[in-house]
C-alpha cells in the first residue's frame, strides 16, 4: 500500500508530526463506534483491527480488517455524514491519530495526498463490491474457505509458513464469513476432517491451501 507521508511535501510533513497523537488500544477496545462523528484520520501502527456492523438482530458483519501501516476512519469525513460502522481493536494495538480538519486543509493544498485518498477510497470500494458478490452467491465452504485465505494475505503466516498469524475466535470467523457461529465450527470441521487444516485452539494452520483456494473459488 501506498503510503500517505510519501505525499507530503517538507512543510506538511511538519504539520502532521505536530498534530500526530499516538493511542494504545487494548484487545476488543472501540476506536470508533456507529453514529459518531467522524474527527480524525486513524493510522494503525502496530497489531490488528476490524472495521464492522451491527446488521438485523444485532448480528455483527466484519466488513474490512486492517493491518500496519493502513489509514482509515475518513470516508464518513468526506461523505459528511456520521460513522456507519464501528472499529475495534483485534488485539492490542498501537494508533495514531490525526484531525480531519488537518488532513483536509493538506489534500486542499496537495494534489499527490488528494489522488491518495482517490486511489485508497477506490480500491476500497471495489474490495467491497466484490465481497458483496461472494458474500451473497458462494456457499458457506466457498466463504470460510475465502476468508481464511483473506486472513493469510493479510496478516501473514508464521515461521512455519502454514499457521495463520492471527488467532480469531469462531465467531469472529462467523462474522467475517457472514455465517452462523455453529456454521463456522461445522465448516471447520469438516475442512479438518478433508485435510485441509489443524486447529489448536485459536491457531489455524493450513495444509493445503492449493484445494482451499478451489474451494473459495468456485464456492
Amino acid at each position: 500500500m501506498a503510503d500517505m507521508w510519501n505525499a507530503l511535501t517538507s512543510e506538511q510533513k511538519r504539520i502532521v508530526t505536530d498534530n500526530f497523537t499516538i493511542h494504545n488500544f487494548k484487545k476488543n477496545q472501540i476506536i470508533y463506534a456507529e453514529k459518531e462523528e467522524p474527527e480524525y484520520l486513524w493510522c494503525l501502527l502496530k497489531g490488528k483491527v476490524k472495521m464492522h456492523k451491527k446488521g438485523i438482530g444485532d448480528r455483527i458483519q466484519i466488513l474490512r480488517l486492517y493491518r500496519p501501516v493502513q489509514y482509515f476512519g475518513y470516508r464518513a469525513y468526506f461523505a459528511k455524514e456520521p460513522y456507519v460502522s464501528s472499529a475495534s481493536a483485534f488485539e492490542t494495538s498501537v494508533l495514531g491519530s490525526i484531525p480531519m480538519r488537518v488532513v483536509e486543509d493538506l489534500i486542499r493544498a496537495n494534489n499527490n495526498l488528494a489522488m491518495f485518498f482517490i486511489h485508497e477510497l477506490a480500491c476500497n470500494l471495489g474490495g467491497s463490491d466484490t465481497k458483496i458478490v461472494n458474500l451473497t452467491q458462494k456457499h458457506i465452504r466457498g466463504r470460510l474457505a475465502e476468508a481464511l485465505l483473506l486472513l493469510a494475505e493479510n496478516y501473514g503466516l508464521e515461521d512455519d509458513d502454514a499457521t495463520l498469524k492471527i488467532y480469531m475466535s469462531r465467531e469472529d470467523l462467523a462474522n467475517l464469513s457472514n455465517m452462523t457461529t455453529s456454521n463456522a465450527i461445522r465448516t471447520l470441521t469438516s475442512f479438518v476432517t478433508e485435510k485441509l487444516l489443524i486447529v489448536d485452539g485459536r491457531r489455524i494452520k493450513i495444509l493445503n491451501e492449493p484445494q482451499l483456494r478451489k474451494i473459495s473459488k468456485f464456492g
